[in-house]
């Protein structure tokens, strides 16, 4: 939930010591607990500081951004399925205790739904060591055999693992699923847990295998992409620049989703669209690719296009071959055309967004 927010004041601290934070430590400290994090990025950047000086200021400048930190995809979601079904959760962290209040208090209903918080000031060693996680178990009663953990961090899964209960992890930092893989579960994120695997109830709101979301928003000049859409796959995407939706790309967990498209001159289609890395082709960056379910005789590069994105179908995945890639994307394609007709997302097709004035008649 704060990682990016954790990134950017570091950014701003490190600054003043005429050092650049670059990224490099992030899968370092993912999980850690603050003097720990500490000791590595002032080592790491030769800081002329104490690591209890580092944390106290760094910590201070954090607290002041955590209103502005949006919950994971799908947290707030998991979070209210489990509380009305009268499910016991605990949050463990390696962040001290009130740092763990103070990060949900923005959080609608966190506070209410969690039973049990646990911090690593609370117990003898923090994670990789089991000792929050069977703390939090004796809190609620519960064997922790019968407990599931749900992580971001490779340490927090060893975590889950060492105090004997099933973990599902949800890897914080992209292409890196391969540390994993002492977990039970990997999945891309929140939105693709299946509760019910765990002997937990299912969730009941997915509609004609799509999940709906609040209508999101991206639009801008058709752009060439990688040559590979028409070329090697068969399949016309028009690409988006993804400059200036680093926030959106962040917000939105790689995958799959569907709406609609409005080009400027041409009018509105139907639209299913990946974002992400595309395992397949290993993509360097991030990427937006839209593919319009339409026949257009010519191409239409740098026309105008705005997108209203209304739901999700799967996440991102990886193929054994060129041809089960194209197979799924003909399957999802299907998908999308079938949900689209419904009422639920029909009724977007009509979003002022998507009405775009031609610039070229201006």
């Amino acid at each position: 939930m704060t990682d990016g927010m954790f990134s950017e004041v570091l950014k701003t601290f490190l600054v003043k010591y005429g050092k650049e934070w670059d990224g490099r430590e992030k899968h370092k400290i993912v999980g850690k607990t603050p003097l720990e994090e500490a000791a590595i990025i002032v080592e790491d950047y030769g800081l002329p500081c104490a690591k209890h000086e580092f944390v106290n200021e760094v910590y201070s400048m954090f607290s002041d951004h955590l209103c502005k930190v949006k919950a994971l995809p799908g947290a707030n979601r998991l979070i209210k399925h489990l509380s009305c079904h009268g499910v016991p959760m605990a949050l463990a962290s390696n962040s001290h205790r009130a740092t763990i209040e103070s990060k949900i208090s923005y959080q609608h209903g966190w506070k209410e739904s969690f039973s049990v918080i646990v911090g690593s000031d609370e117990v003898r060693t923090g994670k990789p060591s089991p000792d929050i996680f069977l703390e939090a178990a004796k809190r609620l009663n519960m064997e922790p055999s019968s407990s599931l953990v749900i992580e971001d961090s490779v340490i927090g899964v060893m975590a889950g693992k060492a105090a004997g209960m099933e973990v599902v992890a949800v890897p914080s930092l992209p292409k890196q699923t391969h540390r994993y893989t002492s977990a039970d579960e990997v999945i891309n994120s929140l939105l693709d847990l299946q509760p019910e695997k765990w002997g937990l109830p299912p969730f009941q709101d997915w509609i004609e295998g799509t999940l709906p979301s609040e209508p999101w928003y991206v639009g801008g000049p058709v752009v060439k992409g990688l040559g590979r859409g028409s070329k090697v796959l068969g399949i016309p995407t028009a690409n988006l620049s993804t400059e200036g939706y680093s926030d959106v790309l962040s917000e939105h967990p790689s995958g799959v989703y569907f709406g609609w498209a409005g080009l400027s001159t041409r009018g509105v289609y139907k639209m299913v669209m990946s974002i992400g890395w595309n395992p397949y082709f290993d993509n360097a960056e991030k990427t937006i690719e839209p593919w319009l379910l339409h026949e257009f005789d010519e191409d239409f590069y740098d026309e105008e296009l705005h997108l209203v994105i209304v739901g999700y179908i799967r996440p991102e995945a990886n193929f054994p071959s060129l041809e089960t890639l194209i197979t799924k994307i003909h399957e999802d394609r299907k998908v999308a055309e079938r949900a689209l007709d419904l009422p639920l997302y029909s009724k977007y097709r009509d979003d002022p967004y998507l009405k775009i004035t031609s610039s070229k008649g201006q």
